[in-house]
């Protein structure tokens, strides 16, 4: 008994690392194409840990493992690609599925856009202070 739980318990954790190592893949993709993260001279990888970090927290479920949480990762990363589908309209049909409703889509489209634009006023506002206190 104790090893078939533990064996399920494993499993889950793998696919919720491998969905929630996707979606961060997806984000560091999404943030190295992103001009203003150019423009501004923004590391993409601290732009995306910060995205990151701050869509966890406005994502669906509690912790790493709830299934609401790991069905919002592969949500979110089929939405961050959806720009590079060849049948834009089918994909964004199914990501409407996917969430629920359009509004939920459109809902979690909100999330993460608000999430990337906290970033940058957070990132601006550290570059700011750092370099006032460099003066």
């Amino acid at each position: 008994m104790k090893k078939s739980l533990f064996v399920v318990v494993l499993s889950l954790f793998l696919v919720a690392c491998a969905d929630k190592e996707r979606y961060e893949q997806v984000v560091l993709e999404e943030m190295k194409k992103e001009q203003d993260v150019k423009d501004y001279k923004i590391d993409p990888e601290y732009m995306a840990k910060c995205v990151i970090d701050t869509t966890y927290g406005r994502m669906p479920g509690f912790f790493a493992l709830d299934p609401n949480r790991l069905q919002a990762y592969r949500n979110y990363a089929k939405m961050l690609t959806l720009t590079g589908s060849k049948d834009a309209e089918q994909k964004l049909n199914e990501l409407r599925k996917d969430f629920g409703s359009p509004q939920e889509l459109a809902k979690a489209h909100s999330v993460y856009t608000e999430s990337v634009m906290d970033c940058y006023t957070a990132i601006l506002h550290e570059v700011d202070s750092e370099a006032k206190s460099k003066t």
